[in-house]
């Protein structure tokens, strides 16, 4: 009996290396892309390609790993989920108090660990962020936040509470 389950496990997995979803990945400029808004140094541009992109634009990078399945479902659902939230190539698309309050969410969740996810940072040793690379990173959040605040009415961008 054990040698039966062992067999149908088999023959699943095997199985199951047949079937993948659609990869992340867009060919071409991404016009709505939060570069083309917002002034990006290029320090800034790297921490975000290294650590943040993945998840977070229409660009994946895939390792060798994710042509195996499970673990292609597994990268798939932390892209779909990490775009659901914020997606950086569709940043413009979305109106100024969205904007505003992604860059403030950054800024927050880069100060405290929550991004990038333990999860990603795991297989990807070299997202994870310096405090040099946070700082860069919050810091930035939070001049575009007062760049907004300078061209735009307040009210526009922050919620009344």
């Amino acid at each position: 009996m054990f040698k039966k389950i062992l067999l149908f496990l088999l023959v699943v997995l095997i199985a199951i290396q047949f079937i993948h979803p659609a990869k992340n990945q867009s060919g071409g400029a991404q016009p709505n892309y939060i570069g083309n808004a917002f002034s990006m140094p290029q320090d800034v541009k790297l921490i975000m390609e290294k650590a943040c992109n993945d998840c977070h634009s229409n660009n994946t990078v895939y390792p060798w790993y994710s042509r195996l399945q499970p673990v292609d479902w597994w990268m798939n659902n932390h892209v779909v989920d990490g775009k659901k939230h914020l997606n950086f190539d569709e940043y413009t698309n979305r109106n100024l108090r969205y904007q505003y309050h992604k860059l403030e969410e950054i800024a927050e969740q880069v100060k405290e660990g929550e991004m990038p996810m333990d999860s990603y940072t795991w297989m990807h040793k070299d997202a994870k962020l310096s405090p040099a690379e946070k700082e860069k990173l919050i810091n930035w959040a939070d001049a575009m936040r007062d760049t907004m605040k300078a061209h735009y009415p307040i009210d526009s961008l922050v919620r009344k509470k």
